[in-house]
């Protein structure tokens, strides 16, 4: 199965930190994900979201995605 000449969303991401969320953005600015998150212990309780260290921690995981998956295919793996 052959590669699209152009990529969906194109490298490198990053993590931009909003109000209550980090939005996870492409090399054009298109949004590819957010994650939620609540400073208050107990909106974090009622509402599953979680700390904002960890979601900082996950966007920040998330916009590395895209680099590893190519330096795999560039490893041949």
């Amino acid at each position: 199965m052959s590669e699209p000449s152009a990529r969906r969303f194109p490298a490198p991401w990053q993590a931009v930190e909003l109000e209550d969320a980090f939005r996870i953005e492409d090399a054009n600015g298109f949004p590819v994900a957010h994650v939620y998150f609540a400073d208050a212990t107990q909106q974090r309780a009622s509402s599953d979201r979680m700390s904002r260290s960890e979601a900082r921690r996950m966007a920040v995981n998330i916009a590395a995605l895209q680099e590893l998956r190519q330096a795999l295919r560039d490893q041949g793996a």
